[in-house]
């Protein structure tokens, strides 16, 4: 029995953010009935690689039920309602102010149905000068800073994947989780509000506290960390790379006298403490490149295992496809079984999670109608 077994949760969404807390909703067992429009969530048609279907869609939607419904339409508009009166949870990330206008305010189904916890998913929040701005995931990445301490020196960059939608849907499930926590002390529910912009900001924390005390924002360092050095990708006689991590002096140690074999090192004026090594890190890569230069990888890895460094391979998705430390876990869909990256959680004592399977386009239309009607 999963922990979440016989919660219901109706979820008007379309892309990611909703999608992704709503699936881990699902994972843990809730009944999730995922409402769309008949031509259905516009990521379905993101692309087609997995046995036909979007990738986004197969990741973000296994384990629910796919209702088709017009809410513009009386019928299936008593529908929802219907659904929502016996809901535990609802989730919508329609445009702000989109789902009130059809009949459903969060405050208003909370009164009706006390025991409901409502999920509002926006781009920039429910009110403040953005709020009826289009958010996408590219759009937020860059107007919360993201992207100008991404990529390489020269050029910003987008994170490769969309950190906006997952942090918001990350944010959202730990939220719903809070709530039904909450609900089972006082036995009613509450409303919770997230977007994207808020979850971003969040995780933009560290570069704003230096810009907010320092006077500036990490700069970009593309395949280095801004702030902690030696920390990065270092290329090894041949031409291939290493990816190096020293956190604190102990390390720096250990790496100066069996890695480099510098010793002198340690104390050097120029690289005793993170933040010399980080003011002086022309010198400081001119040193180390002078040894992994003179040095194939796998005498570099002979070398960092020896002094017990932390590294790591700059490798391809390609790479992690074949990785030995990745579980897979297979999810049916419409187009057939696929292969997906299994839930980070680990329940000790208990066997993996099993995972529902993607739904066809209004799958599960006429049994729903039935069963709410």
């Amino acid at each position: 029995m999963k922990p979440l077994n016989g919660l219901l949760v109706v979820s008007l969404e379309q892309a990611a953010a909703a999608p992704y807390c709503s699936s881990r909703l699902a994972d843990a067992g809730a009944r999730v009935i995922k409402v769309e429009r008949e031509e259905g969530d516009f990521a379905r048609q993101y692309d087609h690689v997995v046995l036909g279907e979007s990738a986004y869609f197969v990741w973000l939607n296994r384990g629910k039920e796919s209702v088709c419904l017009n809410i513009k339409e009386e019928g299936d508009k008593q529908l929802l309602q219907a659904m929502l009166d016996k809901a535990d949870v609802f989730i919508q990330n329609l445009a702000p102010g989109a789902c009130a206008r059809a009949g459903f305010d969060s405050q208003q189904l909370r009164q009706r149905n006390k025991k409901l916890i409502t999920v509002d998913i926006s781009g920039y929040g429910e009110s403040g000068p953005y709020r009826d701005m289009k958010a996408y995931d590219l759009l937020v990445q860059c107007e919360s800073g993201l992207a100008a301490i991404t990529g390489a020196q020269d050029e910003p960059g987008r994170v490769g994947v969309s950190v906006c939608d997952i942090s918001c849907g990350m944010y959202a499930h730990t939220a719903v989780l809070q709530a039904l926590i909450e609900r089972g002390i006082t036995g009613r529910g509450k409303g919770i509000q997230v977007s994207l912009f808020d979850s971003i900001a969040d995780w933009m924390t560290v570069p704003l506290l230096h810009q907010q005390y320092g006077g500036a924002a990490p700069q970009r360092v593309g395949l280095n960390h801004p702030t902690i050095a030696p920390y990065g990708a270092y290329t090894c006689g041949g031409g291939q790379q290493v990816v190096i991590s020293i956190q604190n002096n102990r390390e720096w140690s250990a790496f100066c006298e069996l890695v480099l074999q510098k010793p002198e090192m340690v104390e050097h004026p120029l690289f005793r403490d993170n933040v010399s090594r980080c003011n002086n890190r022309p010198a400081l890569d001119a040193q180390i490149d002078e040894v992994f230069n003179s040095l194939d990888r796998e005498q570099v890895i002979r070398r960092l295992q020896k002094g017990q460094v932390a590294f790591g391979s700059l490798n391809s998705v390609e790479d992690l496809s074949e990785h030995p430390q990745l579980r897979r876990v297979q999810v049916n869909t419409p187009s057939g079984a696929v292969q997906l990256v299994c839930p980070p959680a680990l329940c000790v004592g208990e066997d993996a999670m099993q995972l529902g399977q993607v739904p066809a386009l209004g799958e599960h239309s006429d049994a729903i109608r039935d069963e709410f009607a």
